[in-house]
C-alpha cells in the first residue's frame, strides 16, 4: 500500500460534460464562470486537487466552446486558498523557457499549490491547423523529453545551458525562483513505453487512465520497478464515478447516461478520426465499455456508496494516491461523492488492513 495520503481531485469542465453532451440535467457549458464556481465549490467540499486539461480548440467538435487552461489556472491560483491546481501542457504549443516562467509565476501566485501535467498530444488538428505539425508518436515523446528537461531545471532556479535536437538554451535562469519549494510538481500522462520511461526520469506522479484494478496494478508494478534518480514515483488514476445508495440505483443512472452518450456517436467518430491511433490511451479505452474520458467508468467506480468506497480502498492499496474524478451532472454528483463516499473511504482507511474486505468483484462492474 502507498504510504502517501489518499487524495481526491476533479477534472475541470474545459470542454463541457464528460460522459454525454446532450444531457438535459447538464447543458453544455465550458465557460470560465462555470469552471471558477466548480473549483471553488470543490475546494469548499474538501477536494484536494483539480486538473485543467489543455486544448486550444475543442477536441470533440471544433465549433463548441473550449476553456483555455493556463490563463484559467492563473486566475484560479489567485481565487483559491488550498486546492492544488494542475494545468496540462502540450510541449509543442509553448517554448520551454516561456512555459517555465509561466509555471513559476502561477506557483508563486498560488503559494506553492501549482503543478504541470505533461501530455504529448493526441488531437491532430490542434497542431496541424496551427502550422506546427504533428510528428509521429515516438518523435513527440523525444521532443517532450527534451522539453521537460529544460522546464524542470528552469523551474528549480538553475542556470540552464542545454543543446539538443530541438532546443538551444544558453545560460538561462528565471527569477524569482519558487518561493515555497524546490519546484512545482510534475505529473506525466501516457502509458506507452516512451511515456513510462519519461515519467520515471522526469515525473513526480504518473497519471493512469481509468481501467480495471488488475490492469492498474500491473502498470504500477512495471513502472515502480524501474530505477529512478530521485524519490519513488507516486501514482494517480482518472475515473468517472456513479455512486448511489444501492447498486441498482447506480446501474440505472449508468444506463441513463449510456443512452444519452449514444447520441454523441457522430462527435466521437470525428474525435477518433483526429486521434493518433498509436496513442495507448485510446487503445485502452476500446477494451472496456465505459462512460467518460480518460478511461472513465472502466475503473469500476459504479455502484453503491459502500461498493465505490471499497474499490477506492483497493486501488489505494495497489498504490494509487490521487483519484482525479469525473461526474455528471457534475456539481450535484461531486457534492454527493463528498458527502457519501469520502467519509466511507476515510472510515475504511482507519480500519486494520485485515478488516478491509471488498464489496464485490471489480471486474464484474463497469
Amino acid at each position: 500500500m502507498t504510504t502517501h495520503p489518499l487524495r481526491f481531485g476533479i477534472w475541470a469542465l474545459v470542454h463541457g460534460s464528460r460522459a454525454a453532451h446532450q444531457d438535459p440535467e447538464e447543458p453544455y457549458d465550458a465557460s470560465w464562470e462555470r469552471n471558477r464556481d466548480l473549483v471553488l465549490a470543490a475546494e469548499r467540499l474538501g477536494y484536494d486537487s483539480t486538473l485543467i486539461a489543455q486544448h486550444t480548440i475543442n477536441p470533440h467538435q471544433e465549433d463548441l466552446d473550449q476553456l483555455e487552461a493556463w490563463s484559467s489556472a492563473a486566475a484560479l491560483a489567485a481565487l483559491t486558498s488550498r486546492i492544488e491546481i494542475i494545468a496540462a501542457i502540450k510541449p509543442y504549443l509553448y517554448h520551454p523557457v516561456v512555459l517555465a516562467k509561466m509555471a513559476l509565476q502561477i506557483e508563486n501566485i498560488s503559494r506553492g499549490r501549482f503543478a504541470i501535467n505533461l501530455v504529448n498530444a493526441w488531437n491532430r488538428p490542434e497542431l496541424e491547423k496551427a502550422g506546427i505539425g504533428f510528428p509521429e508518436h515516438d518523435a513527440r515523446y523525444a521532443y517532450g523529453r527534451e522539453w521537460i528537461s529544460v522546464v524542470s531545471s528552469l523551474m528549480q532556479g538553475e542556470h540552464v545551458t542545454y543543446k539538443g535536437a530541438h532546443f538551444d538554451v544558453r545560460d538561462y535562469a528565471l527569477r524569482p525562483k519558487d518561493l515555497y519549494r524546490a519546484r512545482p510538481t510534475i505529473y506525466v500522462g501516457g502509458e506507452s513505453e516512451p511515456a513510462r520511461a519519461l515519467v520515471v526520469d522526469h515525473g513526480d506522479v504518473w497519471f493512469i487512465n481509468g481501467q480495471p484494478l488488475e490492469d492498474v496494478a500491473d502498470l504500477i508494478a512495471n513502472v515502480a520497478a524501474r530505477p529512478r534518480p530521485s524519490v519513488p514515483l507516486r501514482f494517480g488514476l482518472s475515473a468517472f464515478v456513479i455512486a448511489r445508495e444501492t447498486h441498482e440505483q447506480a446501474q440505472a443512472a449508468y444506463e441513463r447516461l449510456s443512452n444519452l452518450a449514444a447520441k454523441d456517436a457522430p462527435m466521437k467518430a470525428i474525435q477518433k478520426q483526429n486521434t493518433d491511433p498509436k496513442v495507448v490511451m485510446m487503445q485502452t479505452m476500446q477494451k472496456t465499455p465505459r462512460l467518460g474520458s480518460n478511461g472513465g467508468t472502466a475503473a469500476g467506480l459504479v455502484g453503491s456508496y459502500n461498493e465505490v468506497a471499497s474499490r477506492i480502498g483497493a486501488f489505494h492499496a495497489a498504490g494509487i494516491e490521487l483519484f482525479m474524478l469525473q461526474f455528471q451532472p457534475f456539481e450535484a454528483e461531486m457534492a454527493r461523492f463528498a458527502q457519501e463516499v469520502i467519509p466511507r473511504v476515510r472510515q475504511l482507511q482507519s480500519r486494520p488492513l485485515a478488516d478491509r474486505t471488498g464489496a464485490g468483484s471489480l471486474s464484474s462492474l463497469r
